[in-house]
Order: C-alpha cells, then sequence, then structure tokens
C-alpha cells in the first residue's frame, strides 16, 4: 500500500516575482546599485583624505568635522567628545561634508555621462533628400517644358 504525498500549491505571484526578479533590467539596476556603493567609498575617501584637508588649509587649517553646535549638554572641543558626553548637537561640519561629497559625485558622474555618451555616439545619418515638389509645380513644370518644345519644333 502507497501512501501519496499531499501536492502543495505555489501561488501565482511567486512565479511572478521569480520572473520579475531574472528581468534583465532589474539584474541591471543590482550590478548598479553594488557598483554605485563601491563608487561611493571611494567619493567618500576623495572627499575625507584629499579634498577637506586642502581646504581645511585654504581657510586656515579649519577642520570641517568639528563644527557643530551644542544643544544640550556639555560644550566640549570636538564633535567625537561632545557625542561621548551624550551632548546633543548640531553637526555643521559633517552636513557640509556631505554637501561637498554630492557635488563631487555630481561632478564625477557629469563626465563619465559625457564620456559614454561620446564612446556611444551614433554616426550622423546622411541627409535627407529634399521632398518632392507639390503636384501643382510638376504640372506647370510638364506645360512650360511642352510650350519650349513646340517653340523649338519645326
Amino acid at each position: 500500500m502507497s501512501v501519496k504525498a499531499p501536492s502543495i500549491h505555489t501561488p501565482g505571484w511567486i512565479l511572478e516575482f521569480r520572473t520579475f526578479l531574472m528581468r534583465g533590467n532589474v539584474v541591471d539596476l543590482a550590478v548598479g546599485v553594488i557598483i554605485g556603493a563601491a563608487f561611493t567609498a571611494i567619493v567618500n575617501s576623495l572627499v575625507k583624505d584629499i579634498f577637506t584637508p586642502f581646504i581645511g588649509l585654504l581657510i586656515g587649517g579649519f577642520d570641517f568635522t568639528n563644527v557643530f553646535f551644542t544643544l544640550r549638554g556639555p560644550h566640549l572641543p570636538t564633535l567625537a567628545d561632545a557625542q561621548k558626553a551624550g551632548a546633543v548637537t548640531i553637526n555643521v561640519g559633517l552636513f557640509l561634508n556631505a554637501l561637498i561629497q554630492f557635488v563631487i559625485i555630481g561632478f564625477v558622474i557629469f563626465w563619465v555621462v559625457k564620456a559614454v555618451n561620446k564612446l556611444t555616439a551614433k554616426p550622423e545619418a546622411a541627409p535627407a533628400a529634399p521632398p518632392p515638389p507639390p503636384r501643382s509645380e510638376v504640372l506647370l513644370e510638364d506645360i512650360r517644358d511642352l510650350l519650349a518644345a513646340k517653340k523649338t519644333a519645326p
């Protein structure tokens, strides 16, 4: 005597979801997000380790990361010390760093897109032939040619 195992019905939405995930554009989007995260790490380092020190040097050795206002708690010289002490702060310097990163990312993306567009530029199509003249103009030319032929005939 054999016992038949009960069949489990798979809802249709699961198959639709699997199809959705396997579409090419979803996979492309996932790859783009992963590359974007890696690119963000590079830009964060570029801003934090290269641009911010130069900007700080230009404005007299000023460090943006320690520009903050204490709303409540002890007034300490660095943001890290204030945060360790539990102070409530408005972190203007961190916002400025994020703003600089945004501008740099926008600038780099602009140049990357510009380069990609230049590499993938399609060749210009040959100029289109002029449209045919209207029927009335063609008829007038035919009449002119007939009259000219009559004048030259003996």
